[in-house]
């Protein structure tokens, strides 16, 4: 049987993950109140933007905020994959790729991550990519203007995100950003006030308001994907901490019990000794 002072040795180890999980599984779970709140607040400003840009549209394609400048448009499609930043939050970053990786194509295919262990788990498949964003750590304000930039060279647009299901399920999905940002402008209500040039005056011009709103739609949807994402790498986080922080506590009620044996066994020994030392003296 195993010594006392290493049962007790690993019994406070076991102590001490279930004390870090526990706190890591409270984390993400504060984390995930506050990103829903934050996703509420972006989808007004997506219908007030959208109360404007349905009265101003000039037609009834969606131009990616690009009616100004739409003969650099390169005939790609751009896949974004959006990951975490670091590899403690389960196993979907790898559902993910794994979706991912059964639609891409290398000749028509231009792929930009969002994320370095999407990075690191494309780079392990040989996955080669056009450039590697950060993950905004920060939930306000999230700028994807660099991002949107990119997403104006191409043709067409496909986001791979994970998705919030419960804190239990999470999945993984895919949208055209463009459809997208259209589906969700066909559910806000039409406003009574007419937004034109008859009474409205629009400086440099229409279509360069209408780039920016479109524009601007574009990054609200971009901003909620990404938070999307986050509420799901989150929920995934506090799933394999609740399975760490049980097994923990399951390895730590063995050990104790192995321990309490122990130090039960020890002190018979000893007490035998005691007492064969006290027949030999009498004897």
């Amino acid at each position: 049987m195993r010594r006392t002072t290493e049962l007790g040795d690993l019994k406070t180890t076991m102590s001490t993950m279930v004390e870090l999980t526990s706190a890591f599984e409270g984390i993400a779970s504060m984390r995930i109140s506050q990103i829903r709140d934050q996703v509420l607040h972006s989808q007004q400003f997506f219908q007030d933007l959208w109360h404007i840009y349905s009265q101003l549209r000039v037609d009834e394609l969606f131009h990616f905020g690009r009616l100004q400048n739409s003969g650099q448009v390169v005939d790609k499609e751009l896949m974004i994959l959006i990951t975490a930043e670091g590899s403690f939050g389960g196993d979907i970053d790898r559902r993910l790729i794994s979706s991912f990786v059964k639609d891409y194509e290398p000749a028509r295919n231009v792929t930009v991550v969002i994320g370095r262990h999407g990075a690191g788990l494309l780079a392990q498949r040989g996955i080669s990519f056009e450039r590697n964003f950060k993950t905004p750590q920060r939930d306000l304000n999230i700028n994807t203007s660099p991002l949107i930039e990119v997403v104006k060279k191409y043709k067409s647009t496909t986001v791979y995100y994970q998705h919030y299901e419960s804190l239990m399920s999470q999945t993984i999905k895919k949208i055209h950003l463009s459809n997208a940002v259209i589906e969700r402008g066909g559910k806000v209500d039409t406003p009574g006030e007419i937004i034109n040039e008859t009474n409205y005056i629009f400086e440099p011009s229409t279509y360069a308001v209408v780039d920016h709103l479109e524009s601007s739609m574009m990054q609200i949807m971009l901003s909620e994907l990404i938070l999307e994402s986050k509420l799901a790498q989150y929920a995934s986080r506090f799933k394999a901490m609740s399975l760490a922080r049980e097994k923990a506590q399951a390895s730590n009620t063995e050990v104790g019990g192995l321990y309490n044996r122990a130090r039960r066994q020890e002190k018979d020994e000893r007490l035998k000794e005691i007492i064969n030392g006290l027949r030999k003296a009498l004897a």
